[in-house]
C-alpha cells in the first residue's frame, strides 16, 4: 500500500510541477487520438491550448503586476491595517498540492468523475487536473479541522461532485453566451457563484427601472462610441485605478505609473481575447471529436468538456467588470473592517475575472449587475476568508510555505473567500459526520442536476421538431 501511494504522490507531484500550459496540451493530444483524431491532429490542438494558456496567464501576470502596486497604495493611503494578507491563488495551490491531502488528489478525482460519468449523474469530464487543487484545499482544511486525513479525502470528492453538479447545470448557459459548444466549467472558483448570481438576477429583475438598464458591452459601445471599446474603457479604468492609488504627490513619478497602469489594462483588454482566440482554435476540433465519438457509441448521452474559465476571462463583459471590481473589492474590504472582515485583498485581485466568470451569463452580460453581484458576493466572502484563516495558515506551514510577508495569518480571495470553503469548513466544525452529511446533499444534488438536464434534452427536441416546416410537394398532372 506505501508503495502504490508513493508512485501517486509522485505522480501528482510531477503533473503539478508541469502546471496547466503543459499538463493540458498532453492530456488534450492523447484525449484527441482515444476520440479518433490523427496524431499530428491531435498534437497540433494540444499545443495550441497550450500556448493560449501560457498567453492568457501572460496577461494577467501584467493585470497582476500593475494593479497589484496600486490596489495596495490606494488600502495605505486609506490608512487601514487588514492583518490577514491575500497570498494568492499560485501560493494557494501550492499549499493544496503540498497538503497530504493533495498528494493523492488527481486519481481520487479521477476515479470520482468517472464513477459518476458511469453513473449518469455527471455528464461533465473535467480533464482540467490543475485546478483539481481546488478539491485539495477543501480536503486539507477539511482534514485539519477533523483532524483526520481520509475525512479530508472525503471532503474533496464531495466538493469535487457538488461543482461537477454546477457545471452540468450552468453549462447551457455558459455555452450559449460564450458560443462553447459542449464545453462545462468544473472550477472549483468560478461554478460555486451561480448559486448566488441566480438569486441576485431574479431580484435585480423585480427592481423597477434598473431592470431595463442596459450596461452589456454592445450598448455601451453604440451610446459611446470609441468610449465604449473595450480597449479604451481599460485605459479610463486604469487611470481611475492609478488616480486612486498614486494620487499626485510626487507629478512625476505618479504620472509615469498612473499612465504605464492604463496603456498595461488597455492592452490586457486588447490581448486577453486574442489569446482565448488561440486556445479555441485548438479547442474546438477536440469538441467536435468529443461530440461524434459520443453520438457514435453512447447514443442518446451527452458529455461536456470540463475546462478551466480562463478561455471566458477575455469576454468584454467579464474583463470590464473585473476592472471596476479591482477598487471595488478595496473599498468594501475597508468599509467592512469595522463589522470584522481582516482581509487585504492583493495578489487575487488579479483574479476577480475568474470569481465572476460564471456570474456574467446569468447577468446577460449587463456589467452595473456584474459589479453589484461581484461587489455583495466578494464582501460576504471576505468573512469567510477572516474566519477560515487560521486553519488556512496552518495548512500552509504544514505544506512547508512560509512566504507570509510579515503577516501573523494569511488567506485567499479566490478560494478562502469562497462560498463552498465557508460551508466545508463550518461542518467540518460541527463534526465529522457532517462528511457524510454532505456527500447525501451532494449525490442528491447531482441527482437532480441530471433531471434537469434530460427535461432541458426534451424540451430542446420538442423545439427543434415544431421547428421543422413541413415540405409542400406539388402534384401536376400529365
Amino acid at each position: 500500500m506505501n508503495i502504490v501511494q508513493e508512485i501517486l504522490e509522485n505522480m501528482t507531484s510531477y503533473l503539478t510541477s508541469l502546471g496547466a500550459a503543459v499538463t493540458l496540451p498532453i492530456l488534450i493530444t492523447i484525449f484527441g487520438m482515444i476520440l479518433g483524431q490523427k496524431f499530428s491532429q491531435a498534437l497540433r490542438a494540444g499545443v495550441l491550448i497550450g500556448v493560449g494558456f501560457i498567453g492568457i496567464n501572460l496577461v494577467i501576470g501584467l493585470m497582476a503586476s500593475t494593479v497589484g502596486p496600486a490596489a495596495q497604495n490606494f488600502a495605505k493611503n486609506l490608512g487601514v491595517d487588514l492583518t490577514i494578507l491575500d497570498v494568492g491563488w499560485p501560493a494557494s495551490a501550492a499549499i493544496a498540492f503540498g497538503s497530504t491531502v493533495g498528494a493523492l488528489i488527481i486519481p481520487v478525482c479521477l476515479a470520482v468523475n468517472m464513477l459518476l460519468l458511469w453513473s449518469g449523474l455527471t455528464r461533465t469530464f473535467n480533464i482540467d487536473l490543475w485546478n483539481y487543487w481546488h478539491f485539495a484545499l477543501v480536503g486539507a482544511l477539511v482534514g485539519g479541522v477533523t483532524g483526520s486525513f481520509w475525512l479530508g479525502l472525503a471532503a474533496s470528492a464531495v466538493h469535487m461532485t457538488i461543482v461537477l453538479a454546477l457545471a452540468d447545470l450552468s453549462a447551457p448557459w455558459i455555452q450559449k453566451y460564450f458560443n462553447f459548444p459542449d464545453i462545462s466549467f468544473p472550477h472549483g472558483t468560478s461554478a460555486p457563484y451561480i448559486l448566488l448570481a441566480v438569486p441576485l438576477n431574479w431580484i435585480f429583475d423585480r427592481i423597477p427601472g434598473f431592470r431595463k438598464l442596459k450596461a452589456d458591452p454592445e450598448s455601451i459601445e453604440r451610446r459611446f462610441g470609441v468610449f465604449g471599446e473595450s480597449m479604451i474603457l481599460g485605459l479610463i479604468l486604469g487611470i481611475f485605478i492609478g488616480l486612486a492609488g498614486y494620487g499626485f504627490d510626487n507629478p512625476r513619478a505618479d504620472s509615469i505609473s498612473i499612465l504605464v497602469l492604463a496603456i498595461s489594462l488597455a492592452a490586457v483588454l486588447l490581448l486577453l481575447p486574442r489569446m482565448v482566440s488561440i486556445l479555441m482554435e485548438g479547442l474546438i476540433p477536440v469538441s467536435d471529436s468529443a461530440r461524434t465519438f459520443v453520438q457514435k457509441r453512447f447514443p442518446g448521452r451527452k458529455f461536456y468538456i470540463g475546462l478551466d474559465p480562463a478561455i471566458a476571462v477575455g469576454q468584454p463583459a467579464v474583463l470590464a467588470t473585473s476592472l471596476v471590481l479591482v477598487p471595488v473589492t478595496v473599498l468594501v474590504a475597508i468599509a467592512l473592517a469595522p463589522a470584522g472582515n481582516q482581509v487585504l485583498p492583493l495578489v487575487d485581485l488579479a483574479t476577480i475575472p475568474f470569481i465572476i466568470a460564471m456570474m456574467v451569463p446569468i447577468f446577460r452580460g449587463n456589467i452595473i449587475r456584474s459589479v453589484i453581484g461581484g461587489a455583495i458576493v466578494i464582501g460576504a466572502g471576505l468573512f469567510i476568508a477572516t474566519a477560515t484563516a487560521p486553519q488556512f495558515t496552518k495548512i500552509a506551514a504544514d505544506s512547508g510555505f512560509t512566504d507570509t510577508q510579515g503577516s501573523q495569518q494569511i488567506s485567499s480571495l479566490v478560494d478562502g473567500a469562497n462560498p463552498l470553503t465557508g460551508l466545508f469548513f463550518a461542518a467540518a466544525n460541527l463534526g465529522g459526520w457532517t462528511v457524510a452529511a454532505l456527500a447525501a446533499i451532494a449525490i442528491g444534488f447531482a441527482f437532480w442536476v441530471s433531471r434537469v438536464e434530460k427535461r432541458r434534452d426534451i424540451a430542446r427536441a420538442s423545439l427543434a421538431t415544431d421547428n421543422v416546416q413541413p415540405s409542400v410537394t406539388t402534384a401536376t398532372g400529365a
